[in-house]
């Protein structure tokens, strides 16, 4: 029984191990790469807007109360047993944090992270 306690206080305890402190800021290109990868390969799933799809809605409203760490380890390591995948093969994990917490602080004016990013002209 005691090793069980110690599990689960384990457990409780890794998401914020080693993680707590917020991630380093991409450069500003990397910035616009990754955001366009949330408008568009996020966005395929989750709505073009963030706001639910065949995956549920990424808006500020709907991820409030979730800690950042915890979205960040979804996006990189995917949710296995269901369609989201990991993207820890076209991101990093401080990329991932810096997402994550895109994804809780969006723009001023309202817009989506993903709807802050200019769209490439043909």
């Amino acid at each position: 029984m005691r090793g069980a306690v110690c599990l689960l206080l384990l457990a409780l305890a890794w998401p914020v191990s080693g993680r707590a402190a917020p991630p380093q800021v991409p450069a500003l290109e990397r910035q616009t790469v990754l955001l366009r990868m949330l408008r568009q390969d996020c966005g395929s799933c989750h709505g073009m807007r963030l706001t639910g799809g065949l995956g549920p809605a990424l808006t500020a409203d709907a991820l409030q109360g979730k800690p950042w760490q915890s979205l960040s380890a979804t996006i990189f390591h995917g949710r296995p047993g269901t369609p989201m995948p990991p993207w820890k093969s076209m991101l990093s994990s401080e990329e991932a944090d810096w997402l994550a917490l895109q994804l809780l602080s969006p723009p001023q004016g309202g817009a989506t992270p993903a709807e802050a990013v200019p769209r490439r002209q043909p």
